[in-house]
């Protein structure tokens, strides 16, 4: 179930539907994953690269994300299926990967028109509950960045552990 979402939210008060549209194309991923997170441990990030490709769906009332990237570490192979919920007016984020066949519980969020979004939901993380939190930043047209970071305090501290910077290769109307 989503977490609650103050009324006064900016996704609340507008209509997001084409908040993803700047993002379908092809894309070249820079990826940075912590190894250990909310372990306690120094951090270790390990570096991926490889490509992000963006697909709208359904009139663009949903997109579909393929996401490939490889290094040191191995490989992130995935897909994000996003959906628009018009009656109130937020997007679901559900990650499948495929290394493991799992989807992920969603995120729930949405964009404030200036081109930056935030999303909110729980995920486990060595058999406890935390909350996440997906930020994203449309930088200029051509570049994107994503974050998410864990919070094991109910949101009072957050632990960042994944970030992408997203550059655009070809844009794609379809």
């Amino acid at each position: 179930m989503p977490p609650a979402v103050a009324q006064d939210a900016p996704s609340a008060a507008r209509d997001g539907q084409k908040d993803f549209d700047f993002e379908i194309g092809a894309w070249t991923t820079a990826v940075r994953v912590l190894r250990n997170p909310l372990s306690g441990q120094s951090p270790d990030w390990a570096e991926y690269k490889g490509t992000s490709v963006v697909k709208p769906l359904l009139d663009g009332r949903a997109n579909f994300v393929e996401l490939s990237v490889a290094g040191a570490g191995g490989r992130i192979e995935g897909g994000s299926l996003r959906l628009y919920n018009p009656q109130t007016r937020q997007w679901s984020l559900n990650f499948a990967s495929l290394r493991n066949g799992m989807l992920t519980a969603p995120v729930y969020g949405g964009f404030d028109g200036k081109g930056r979004g935030e999303f909110y939901g729980q995920d486990n993380i060595d058999g406890r509950v935390v909350m996440v939190r997906f930020v994203i930043t449309l930088v200029s047209p051509g570049e994107a960045h994503f974050e998410q970071a864990y919070s094991a305090d109910g949101g009072v501290t957050w632990e960042t552990n994944w970030v992408a910077v997203d550059t655009l290769r070809t844009r794609s109307t379809a």
